[in-house]
């Protein structure tokens, strides 16, 4: 009775075991040993208490999670004979075993680990092999069991070369690099702008004005944003030299905006500026080359955060240089929410100065972008309690509001918090919770407090700050804003008509809405200097990108608007400096970017909601307008192939190219009107009309003998020119193929010269640019053949357009040429919002976006002639590192200059 006992209570164990281990199996989870479990006198476990446990898998760990364990039936009569475990499906297909074969209906069982007479697994196990025998040879599990698969270490993966260059490519895509060096590469090739207009506006500002002068430089560096473009500075050392103090710190800091993106240069285009040991520059040159350099690497700036943090820690108690560094600091390093900036930032903050103090609180709102971290906001609120700073209080305003960013409700109870304050400025920043927890979601609850904020609030600054919000709140849908503030536009307040224009600008920028620029005209001219500074500043904002260049277009009048204001000598100053920022607005980033705070898939663009949020403190100070350039997007069409190369690829345009073209240069030339004055009829006319009639009788046939030599002269002279125009075609279409705008094939047909080889085009074709007074020597077309082939290549899509008319451009007689029906583009180029609905592929274009219906913004293409040989344009820098074979060197930065003390 007594083992009868025994055995009863070991059944009942074992099947209380059991089921746990099926619960546990069906939920899959890990089986472990209780702590509780008996050891043998060699202590190792001998009967382990099963029980099951949640899996907990580390995080490098990089073995497949084992499937839920489930037991099979016999498989049907074509496989008969041969079983499969449930671990093994779709490894190693059919193993066969006769020790685990059973009946029909027999489940595959792991032996019971802790009946004593349990036979040892067999040494071929059907479902394993040997070597990946979990639990050791002397082990009672079944090597299918999912504690096997954790216990055993995962096989050694065999990267093959294919898949690492795709997860380098993946890994370029991810970080952003590609998508900085692409865009880095459009705009130095596309770069259009206009110097004139900054020359004009130079001799037209009033020289002893400073602020005018650091709009200037302020305009020219939105103007050529990404450029890499600084010619006008070098050209205008003299003039820059008039820059002191804080505008000096301002124009060192536009070198970051000219050159953003060309991260792997930065520290050598800045270290003129930059602080050195042992040296002591101007600290408001060091503290602006700082600056500069965190836009170079905005939202990229884990390379230079050592370089960064060292130059904080180095600044002593330089408070100018601790700005420049904090302003660096935010800006690169954006939402990375790194704890040991944030304790050196605020240890700046609480040493209470006014102008490090601001710059640490903004740069502690960027660092801890969307974190929500209660820490980080309490922190940041309590010292705004304490301090009397009022920059400083500003700036922890404005960074609990980028702490909330994108959390929209989340955000509810601290904006009440900050609506109940005393202090205006954290009422001030309650608004901005609000636009950066809610931007582009068209919240109506957000919408109804900032319209009770705007017209309840007792302080200007607040209630402007609320109409601002709407406009971020709405950047989703721009044709609902103008309606929204419509009423607010009209409002008696100042403050409320600048912040209704501010936020037309922000939400329907780049749309050229018609209903934003009805709202905005009677701003235009308003009493209130500041409300006809945020009238202009929006009204160009609307018209970017615009392709309307009509005499009487909106954007020619605007342009005339502001030409107009800057050359007033009686216009307020702080409307010359909106009229001067304004233009280097409308002309930004080489007249190829816009401004967008959402993607084309509706998808928010945080970096360019932040930079507006921003750049909108202006207002308050000048150097903050630079964070503006984080919301210029390219509006380009850049494909790429599998490899992340640009390829040669062209497509269509169905709209003529004078539609979407960019604006015409500015040109010195006045416009002469011919006066015309009466004739006076005396009596001696008659006579002397007859005497002249005889004298033109002989004159007429002495001119005909005359006109004979000329005709001859001319046609001798119009051969010569047209050779020379035919050679100086031929030069033209060389340097296109040598761009990569012509193709080695076309260029060979197009020249009459033959390709001998792929690395001798460019020599054969520079033979060929030999001048010559016979058409037909070294094997050159004439002029006639050679436009009617060049135009024939257009027709077929093998040429662009713009290389067309730069070649035609060079005939010695243009009056009978045509405009174009369409336009061919070429990889990359630019291509506006508007033209988007145009643009097609060509009906024999090798390569196909992935993406169909894919017209701008990064293109992947699908080559359908894989094995045909491809014709690249030059590698971006920002992509050598990924590519197979050649490596190309980045190019070389421009050489550097020192502002004059």
């Amino acid at each position: 009775r007594r083992r009868r006992g025994a055995t009863g209570r070991r059944r009942r164990r074992r099947a209380g075991a059991a089921s746990r281990e099926r619960a546990s199996r069906r939920a899959g989870a890990r089986l472990v040993p209780r702590r509780g479990a008996r050891r043998s006198a060699a202590g190792a476990r001998r009967r382990p208490l099963l029980r099951p446990r949640a899996r907990r898998r580390a995080a490098t760990e990089t073995s497949p999670r084992p499937p839920r364990w489930r037991g099979f039936r016999r498989p049907a009569a074509a496989t008969r004979g041969k079983s499969r475990c449930a671990y093994r499906r779709g490894r190693a297909g059919w193993a066969t075993s006769s020790a685990r074969r059973g009946r029909t209906g027999r489940r595959c069982r792991p032996p019971n680990p802790r009946r004593r007479g349990a036979r040892a697994a067999p040494a071929l196990s059907p479902c394993r092999p040997p070597r990946a025998r979990a639990g050791g040879s002397g082990s009672r599990l079944h090597e299918c069991g999912p504690w096997a698969a954790a216990a055993a270490p995962p096989p050694a993966e065999v990267v093959e070369p294919a898949a690492s260059k795709a997860h380098a490519n993946l890994q370029l895509i991810l970080s952003g690099e590609a998508s900085i060096g692409l865009s880095l590469e459009f705009l130095v090739r596309s770069n259009k702008t206009d110097t004139l207009i900054l020359t004009g506006m130079k001799k037209a500002a009033d020289q002893r004005n400073s602020l005018c002068h650091s709009a200037i430089v302020l305009a020219h560096s939105l103007m050529n944003a990404g450029t890499t473009a600084d010619s006008f500075l070098r050209d205008n050392l003299e003039w820059l030299s008039r820059a002191t103090n804080w505008a000096k710190f301002s124009a060192t800091a536009t070198l970051g905006v000219i050159h953003r993106g060309h991260v792997k240069q930065a520290l050598s285009l800045l270290a003129p500026y930059l602080p050195q040991a042992g040296m002591s520059a101007s600290p408001y040159s060091e503290g602006g080359a700082l600056f500069a350099l965190g836009i170079i690497h905005a939202n990229h700036g884990h390379s230079i955060r050592a370089y960064l943090l060292d130059a904080l820690r180095s600044a002593g108690t330089n408070e100018v240089v601790q700005h420049g560094c904090a302003l660096g600091i935010g800006i690169s390093m954006m939402g990375s929410e790194d704890e040991d900036l944030y304790e050196e930032l605020k240890g700046v903050l609480f040493n209470d100065s006014a102008v490090a103090g601001e710059a640490a609180a903004l740069a502690m709102g960027l660092l801890m972008l969307g974190s929500a971290s209660p820490k980080a906001i309490e922190e940041m609120l309590g010292y705004a309690h304490d301090t009397a700073h009022e920059k400083i209080i500003r700036g922890l305003a404005i960074g609990i509001a980028l702490c909330m960013y994108g959390r929209e409700e989340e955000a509810d109870p601290l904006v009440t918090t900050l609506l109940h304050e005393q202090d205006p400025i954290l009422r001030y920043g309650a608004m901005y919770t609000i636009a950066f927890a809610f931007a582009a979601t068209g919240s109506n609850a957000a919408l109804r407090k900032c319209l009770h904020v705007a017209v309840s609030d007792v302080s200007d600054d607040v209630r402007r700050a609320a109409v601002i919000a709407i406009g971020f709140v709405l950047a989703n849908t721009p044709a609902q804003c103008p309606r929204v503030v419509k009423l607010l536009a009209e409002s008696y307040n100042p403050h409320v008509r600048y912040g209704s224009a501010f936020a037309v600008g922000i939400s329907c920028a780049g749309s050229g809405s018609k209903e934003a620029l009805e709202l905005l005209t009677p701003m235009l001219s308003d009493p209130v200097d500041y409300v006809r500074q945020g009238a202009l500043l929006a009204s160009s904002m609307v018209l970017m990108q615009s392709a309307d260049h009509k005499a009487d277009s909106k954007l020619s009048k605007h342009r005339e608007d502001l030409r107009k204001v800057v050359g007033d000598k009686h216009e307020d100053t702080m409307t010359k400096f909106g009229a001067i920022v304004a233009t280097g607005l409308l002309d930004a980033g080489g007249r190829n970017v816009t401004i967008g705070l959402t993607s084309r898939t509706g998808n928010k663009i945080m970096p360019a909601i932040v930079g507006m949020g921003i750049f909108s403190h202006f207002w308050f100070w000048h150097p903050l307008l630079l964070f503006v350039s984080l919301a210029f997007t390219p509006t380009a069409a850049i494909g790429l192939n599998a490899d992340l190369r640009m390829p040669q690829w062209r497509f269509k345009s169905g709209a003529p190219p004078s539609a979407f073209a960019y604006p015409p240069p500015t040109s010195n030339e006045k416009k002469e009107v011919a006066s015309t004055v009466a004739t006076a009829s005396l009596s001696t006319t008659a006579k002397a009309a007859k005497i002249d009639k005889a004298k033109k009788a002989e004159a007429e046939a002495a001119e005909k003998a005359k006109a004979a030599e000329r005709a001859e002269e001319e046609r001798v002279a119009k051969e010569k020119a047209d050779l020379a125009a035919r050679d100086a075609m031929l030069a033209k279409l060389t340097e296109l193929h040598k761009r990569g705008s012509l193709s080695g094939v076309l260029h060979a047909s197009l020249t009459g010269v033959a390709a001998k080889s792929e690395g001798g085009g460019a020599a054969d074709a520079g033979d060929a640019m030999d001048t010559s007074a016979d058409a037909g020597a070294a094997g050159k077309p004439s002029l006639e053949a050679l436009v009617g082939e060049v135009r024939e290549a257009h027709a077929r899509g093998d040429i662009s357009t713009a290389a067309v008319a730069a070649v035609l451009k060079l005939q010695p007689d243009k009056a009978d040429e045509a405009e174009f029906d369409f336009e061919v583009l070429e990889n990359p180029s630019r291509v506006l919002r508007s033209q988007e609905r145009f643009c097609s592929l060509l009906p024999a274009s090798r390569y196909e976006p992935v993406a169909k219906g894919r017209t701008s913004g990064v293109i992947m293409l699908k080559d359908t002639a894989p094995d045909a040989e491809e014709e690249l344009l030059p590698l971006p820098a920002a992509l050598a590192a990924a590519s197979e074979g050649a490596e190309e060197e980045e190019p070389a930065p421009p050489e550097p200059f020192e502002l004059p003390a």
